[in-house]
């Protein structure tokens, strides 16, 4: 557990965070002196629409998979019950429009962060590495700014956190972060959502996590499918 104490920065550090989230206007940041946190509801709301009904009948699977979340990323929760995210809207790593509709088959670790967010600073990395090792046909890590404003403050964040490997997703409107929080699934940043290659919620969580760790392979791997 102690490599996990690094993703937890100083008071000071959150402090600052806060305080900058407020002058931004910005929602407030979860943090969690004692390890990976989760106080989003376990019960999230369900439409009655095919792809809904479909994702709802996936609740043993989401079960399943959120059991392996182990350790350093214990916090996730299952979706209950699972539903359709196809419809999250953000902008591509070439700036034009999509949806998560757009990654059909395609799992995906769906995370928020903004340049304000200490917590999110310090989980980059992992975040980073994780796609690196473990991005393919059939994974990604979908890291998606939430910051108001044009380009320049993410790109010289994600420079200087050493970020290589991960797109560069955008949403500046906030219009992500309120549907996650109509939801129930968001309370603040970073917010991590995991979905399946059909665009179903399978699990979630608020607050950091050590990515890179083996705690959260297992976990990508249950979720493909190759530890079952």
């Amino acid at each position: 557990m102690a490599n996990g104490n690094r993703f937890f920065p100083a008071p000071r550090l959150i402090l600052a965070a806060l305080v900058a989230g407020v002058l931004a206007g910005a929602v407030a940041v979860y943090v969690s002196e004692s390890g990976s946190g989760n106080n989003a509801p376990a019960q999230v709301a369900v439409g009655d629409g095919k792809d809904d009904v479909a994702c709802a009948a996936k609740a043993d699977r989401a079960k399943t998979v959120a059991a392996a979340a182990t350790g350093q990323v214990a916090a996730l929760l299952p979706a209950d019950p699972p539903q359709s995210l196809k419809g999250l809207a953000f902008n591509s790593p070439d700036g034009k429009p999509m949806t998560l509709a757009d990654h059909a088959g395609k799992t995906v670790l769906l995370n928020l962060w903004a340049t304000w967010c200490a917590p999110c600073r310090a989980e980059m990395p992992a975040l980073d590495a994780l796609q690196k090792e473990m991005g393919s046909d059939a994974f990604e890590v979908v890291a998606v700014n939430v910051d108001a404003g044009n380009d320049a403050k993410p790109k010289k964040f994600l420079e200087e956190t050493g970020v290589k490997a991960l797109g560069y997703y955008r949403d500046s409107t906030m219009a992500l972060f309120n549907d996650l929080k109509t939801r129930g699934l968001a309370l603040g940043l970073p917010v991590t959502l995991l979905i399946d290659s059909e665009g179903c919620l399978i699990a979630h969580m608020n607050g950091p996590a050590e990515w890179s760790s083996p705690d959260a392979k297992r976990l990508v791997e249950t979720a493909l499918g190759k530890s079952d």
